[in-house]
């Protein structure tokens, strides 16, 4: 991971810009008279939810979003006796 160096004072004025470098990945470690006090790191894709991850991918031109007007419904779900979903839950879970 890359890693940049931003005084106190430099990182009040450019606060936009090092937040543009973390959303690209690089970490900024904040100063104090020379000393390091603090840092500013990326957030994990897996810690952001599924629509702020799809959002970054369409921001990237990665993916691109599919428009509304061709959406299909479900079918319904197939009609199982009682308690039969769960057995099988129970058995993927002890297999596993």
């Amino acid at each position: 991971m890359q890693s940049a160096r931003f005084g106190v004072r430099d990182a009040k004025m450019y606060l936009s810009k090092i937040l543009k470098m973390v959303q690209n990945g690089t970490e900024v470690i904040l100063m104090d008279r020379g000393r390091p006090v603090g840092k500013i790191v990326p957030i994990k894709p897996e810690d952001l939810p599924l629509s702020a991850r799809i959002k970054k991918l369409e921001d990237m031109g990665i993916i691109e979003a599919k428009p509304n007007n061709n959406t299909k419904t479900l079918p319904p779900p197939i009609p199982v006796r009682n308690g039969i979903a769960q057995t099988f839950l129970k058995e993927d879970r002890d297999n596993g």
